[in-house]
């Protein structure tokens, strides 16, 4: 499998310098910091939205369709087309771009 190491590291940064500049790199730097730190946000959000969800629904206070409008919303936040899948295969992928959060109970 192939591996980063630091020549590979030093190459793409040469590469980088010379496309964009001293100026333009830590403007970038900065903007990719800030678009992962969004990105984790709304992971972290979507993770316990899930949670919640999953309370509740042990909880009994969600009807059947409730938890499946419920259950879509959370699938298109995480960028999962509901359409045409079930209730089980829609927890079993939030669960797989979501590998921290809880199990999901049907």
């Amino acid at each position: 499998m192939f591996t980063i190491g630091p020549n590979e590291i030093m190459a793409i940064l040469i590469v980088a310098f010379l496309l964009f500049g001293a100026n333009k790199l830590p403007e970038l730097a900065r903007s990719l910091g800030r678009s992962m730190g969004e990105f984790k946000k709304a992971q972290r959000e979507a993770e316990m939205e899930l949670m919640e969800f999953e309370k509740n629904i042990r909880e009994g206070r969600y009807t059947e369709s409730q938890k499946r409008s419920k259950l879509e919303k959370i699938a298109r936040d995480l960028g999962i087309d509901p359409s045409g899948k079930s209730d089980d295969e829609l927890l079993e992928e939030i669960n797989k771009v979501l590998p921290k959060a809880e199990k999901a109970e049907p």
